[in-house]
């Protein structure tokens, strides 16, 4: 039955596109389901995460970090991903994620997946693709203040 859930949050959850039934399910048994009381850290701004969490159910709250840092913001949409980068980087996060209710979330350790990557070279392609698409609209969506930051500067 928890195995079902796991494979669920992950099939709802917009990153784990990239994988076929089988991988989901193979991460769902890799997984880890964890609750996290309110006001509970799932990691700290400067903590390396092991892997990325999906939200099952529950809000979180997420603090920037740092120089520039934008505003904390909620995350409440079943199926979030919550550092998806964590997945194939081993680098700290710029953010605190913290439960602002009580949450329910599934664990997907980065050596997991990393390992189905190695496996299958057409999950890797996808995993790449999905990457430039997401980090394309992120750069895309930022241009516009940075051309307002350079004009205000003149």
């Amino acid at each position: 039955m928890i195995r079902d859930e796991a494979d669920a949050a992950l099939a709802q959850a917009e990153f784990f596109d990239i994988c076929d039934e089988q991988q989901r399910r193979l991460l769902a048994f890799a997984g880890d389901r964890r609750h996290f009381e309110p006001d509970a850290v799932i990691y700290q701004a400067g903590d390396t995460p092991q892997g990325a969490y999906v939200l099952i159910s529950g809000t979180l709250k997420a603090k920037p970090a740092g120089k520039g840092a934008n505003k904390p913001y909620a995350i409440s949409e079943p199926g979030s991903v919550v550092s998806a980068m964590a997945l194939i980087l081993d680098k700290p996060r710029q953010v605190t994620f913290t439960a602002v209710t009580d949450c329910d979330m599934l664990f997907v350790p980065r050596q997991a997946f990393l390992k189905l990557v190695q496996q299958s070279p057409d999950l890797a392609q996808r995993a790449v693709e999905r990457i430039e698409r997401d980090l394309g609209s992120y750069l895309g969506a930022i241009e516009p203040i940075g051309r307002r930051m350079r004009a205000n500067e003149t």
